[in-house]
C-alpha cells in the first residue's frame, strides 16, 4: 500500500465557520494523507436520532458509521445508505450540538474515531483529523496541533456562501444567530467542550483566504519534520 507524505497525526481545532473542513481536506490532499472530519459523525448520529427518535446514547451503540478518510472522496454511510448530503441539512444543524453533548455519544464515537485514526496511521503514515476536541480528547498527542479562529462576522458570511452553494437558503443574520448560538452550547458543554489545547498553534483566519491558510499549515508541517520528500510504497 502507498504511504503519503505525512507522518503522524495532525489535529484541527476550531468552531465552525472558520474554514476548518475546507484547508482540512485540502491539506490532506496536498500530503497524500488521510482526512477525517469527526463532526461528521456527530451529525449522522443526530440524523439518526432524527430519524428514529431514539435515546441518543443508544442510537450511537448501535448505528453503523462507515467513514471513508480519503480527502477526494470523504463519503459517510450510516447502516449501509450514503447521508454526506443529508447529514449537511438545517435540521441536523440545529440538533447536532445537543445530541454531541450527550457524554455516551461521545465516549462511542471518540472510540471509533481512534480506531480510524489508528488505521490510517498504519496504512499510509498519517492523518488531518478535524473537530471541536482532537487537540484535548481524541489525539492529545498528536504531532502537530492547530486551532482555528476567525472573527464571528467572517464565519457566518462564510458559512452564509457555503449554504448559498450547497442550495440552502439562509440570511446572514440568521447564520450569524446559528454560529453564536453553537459556539455558546460547544465551548459549554460538560464533556470535551470546544476549547484551545495548551500546545496547540492558533491561526485566526478572519483576513485569510484558503492559499493563505494552506501555506501556513503546510509550513508547520514542514517544521515539525512531519513530511517526507516522497511517497513510500510497501
Amino acid at each position: 500500500m502507498e504511504q503519503g507524505e505525512l507522518r503522524g497525526v495532525v489535529a484541527l481545532d476550531g468552531p465552525s465557520g472558520t474554514g476548518k473542513s475546507t484547508v482540512a481536506r485540502r491539506l490532506a490532499g496536498s500530503l497524500r494523507s488521510g482526512y477525517l472530519d469527526t463532526g461528521a459523525m456527530y451529525r449522522a448520529v443526530t440524523l439518526a436520532v432524527l430519524r428514529t427518535g431514539g435515546d441518543p446514547a443508544a442510537v450511537a451503540a448501535s448505528a453503523r458509521l462507515e467513514l471513508s478518510t480519503d480527502p477526494t472522496n470523504p463519503t459517510v454511510r450510516l447502516d449501509g445508505v450514503d447521508v454526506s448530503t443529508d447529514i449537511r441539512g438545517p435540521e441536523v444543524t440545529l440538533a447536532v450540538s445537543a445530541v454531541s453533548a450527550v457524554p455516551e455519544v461521545r465516549q462511542a464515537l471518540v472510540r471509533q474515531q481512534r480506531d480510524l485514526i489508528a488505521s490510517a496511521l498504519r496504512s499510509i503514515g498519517g492523518i488531518v483529523v478535524e473537530g471541536r476536541d482532537i487537540g484535548t480528547v481524541v489525539a492529545p498527542d498528536a504531532a502537530l496541533k492547530v486551532y482555528l479562529t476567525a472573527s464571528p462576522d467572517a464565519r457566518a458570511q462564510r458559512r452564509s456562501r457555503q449554504d448559498v452553494a450547497a442550495g440552502r437558503t439562509a440570511s446572514v443574520e440568521e447564520t450569524l444567530a446559528d454560529v453564536q448560538r453553537r459556539d455558546r452550547l460547544d465551548s459549554t458543554r460538560a464533556v470535551s467542550p470546544l476549547r484551545q489545547a495548551s500546545d496547540a498553534v492558533e491561526v485566526d483566519t478572519t483576513e485569510l483566504d484558503l492559499a493563505g491558510v494552506l501555506a501556513e499549515l503546510l509550513a508547520m508541517v514542514d517544521k515539525r519534520g512531519l513530511r517526507v520528500s516522497q511517497a513510500v510504497t510497501r
